[in-house]
């Protein structure tokens, strides 16, 4: 078992950044797979970013490649998105996810998740 509880989320400008954070319980954080996922209102959630149990790969939806960056702190038990660029359109809520296994992209295949952390972009 797994508990995710995410931080980090906020206000910012358009071109802003922010650094989100997800805390995992257990000692076996580092034998998951960790994803970014985000769900706009009225959509359905879409993937961020993952990265592999060593951090040694990541991963990237197309609409955040060179502007997010996922990396992870295997001994402290936590996973970060680093958010720059940001634009309106990465409004919403973001939850980070653990499953085992090969990364993915699909939210169906994830284990575990966090309850979310609002993010909001102004223009």
């Amino acid at each position: 078992q797994v508990q995710l509880v995410e931080s980090g989320g906020g206000l910012v400008q358009v071109g802003g950044s922010l650094r989100l954070s997800c805390a995992a319980s257990g000692r076996t954080f580092s034998t998951y797979v960790m994803g970014w996922f985000r769900q706009a209102p009225g959509e359905e959630r879409r993937f961020v970013a993952a990265i592999n149990w060593s951090g040694s790969n990541t991963y990237y939806a197309n609409s955040v490649k060179g502007r997010f960056t996922i990396s992870r702190d295997n001994a402290k038990n936590t996973v970060y998105l680093q958010m720059n660029s940001l634009k309106p359109e990465d409004t919403a809520v973001y939850y980070c996810a653990a499953k085992r296994g090969d990364a993915s992209s699909r939210s169906a295949f994830y284990d575990y998740w966090g309850q979310g952390t609002q993010v909001t972009v102004a223009s």
